[in-house]
């Protein structure tokens, strides 16, 4: 009995980690696709919840942010080849999203370099990079 309770403490041992990677795997899913759902609909202000709270303290989004963000409306957001692994617990992102002025109604499109990162305490994905910068292309 005793020869068959250590391979079958590891078999759980490996389920239990396996089913922490699919915990994790489905938050990033569900973060990325809400974030880009926020982004999408134009909803900046909503967008910063999902900024690392201490990134957020530490570089809060200054009015005239807010306001350039009011002055454009998203068109399209493409993800291109997803999230990558940029080290444990982090993924980096390359998206471009397509802006159109509602002043001047021009169009351009800017790039956004995503970085997240899992915090396992919470079970969540925050975004470090902070909300993209629509001043460049």
């Amino acid at each position: 009995m005793r020869r068959y309770l250590f391979p079958l403490l590891a078999l759980v041992a490996m389920l239990c980690a396996g089913c922490a990677t699919d915990q994790r795997n489905q938050a990033l899913v569900t973060t990325l696709n809400a974030y880009a759902s926020t982004l999408r609909w134009g909803d900046f202000r909503s967008a910063q919840q999902f900024i690392d709270p201490k990134v957020r303290e530490a570089n809060p989004v200054s009015s005239l942010d807010l306001a350039r963000y009011e002055q454009v409306r998203v068109t399209g957001y493409d993800e291109g080849a997803g999230p990558v692994p940029d080290g444990e617990n982090q993924v980096r992102q390359v998206v471009q999203i397509s802006l159109v002025n509602v002043n001047t109604q021009s169009e351009r499109t800017v790039v956004d370099r995503q970085s997240w990162r899992y915090d396992a305490q919470k079970k969540r994905w925050w975004l470090m990079s902070g909300l993209p910068d629509i001043t460049r292309e």
